[in-house]
């Protein structure tokens, strides 16, 4: 699990039998390395992998290849692009951002970049709800003012369209050089991971009923949510 928070940018230096090698390359790389261990789950570009061995100034990541098919980390590696880097969240500390599973639901691009005031408006492009290619899912998960996190950078979705083809964020000028959206062009593709909270609403509400607890090992009948349902239960519409 992770918060979003970049704490450093690395490079891939190197890719050969199902590893990548890591090395830091900016930033607070001691927030990582300090007590990085064998078997630690690390955030690359957004992707959870598992750090198999440590090297003086970086690590050695496990990658299968349905995580390289599925991501953008062919595509840095090729372009020699850096990488945002965090280590996994431990008990207690500060969650600044939002909660992060590393698991990727779609690869976006970035569509443009424009200096507005004082904060960077970016506009990626998401992938179709059905892409045979990738299998994407990300598209249910654009909500105006929801989290996503892109490359792993826990962001606030401004604005999207009705059909989830694109959406916008605001970036402050401490995100955008602190990592890698700084370094991206236009048409260079993304992680996109969307909220594990909507993913978890979306079950429950796609489900009319669910199994009661393993001691009765019975079925227990639940009515949809609805805007009626959630009326009837003293619900309002636009009051917190």
């Amino acid at each position: 699990m992770f918060t979003g928070l970049v704490a450093a940018l690395g490079t891939l230096d190197a890719f050969n039998d199902g590893q990548l090698r890591i090395h830091y390359l900016t930033g607070n790389a001691a927030a990582i390395s300090h007590d990085l261990a064998i078997g630690d789950s690390i955030a690359v570009d957004g992707v959870c992998l598992t750090v198999e061995s440590i090297l003086p100034q970086g690590f050695v990541a496990a990658v299968s290849r349905e995580t390289l098919n599925r991501t953008s980390l062919a595509r840095a590696w090729e372009q020699r692009r850096p990488v945002n880097l965090e280590a996994s969240l431990r008990v207690g500390s500060k969650i600044g951002g939002h909660f992060v599973t590393g698991h990727i639901d779609g690869v976006g691009c970035l569509d443009q970049a424009e200096m507005t005031g004082n904060s960077w408006e970016m506009t990626f492009t998401a992938p179709p709800r059905q892409t045979q290619q990738w299998g994407d899912r990300i598209a249910p998960y654009l909500v105006a003012k929801g989290s996503i996190a892109i490359n792993g950078i826990s962001l606030t979705v401004a604005q999207c369209d009705l059909q989830r083809t694109w959406f916008r964020v605001a970036v402050i000028p401490h995100t955008y050089q602190e990592t890698n959206l700084s370094h991206l062009s236009p048409g260079e593709w993304v992680n996109l991971e969307g909220d594990i909270l909507g993913k978890y609403v979306e079950t429950f509400l796609s489900q009319g009923h669910h199994t009661a607890p393993l001691a009765t090992n019975s079925p227990v009948s639940l009515d949809p949510i609805t805007p009626d349902f959630l009326s009837q239960h003293g619900y309002q519409a636009g009051h917190h």
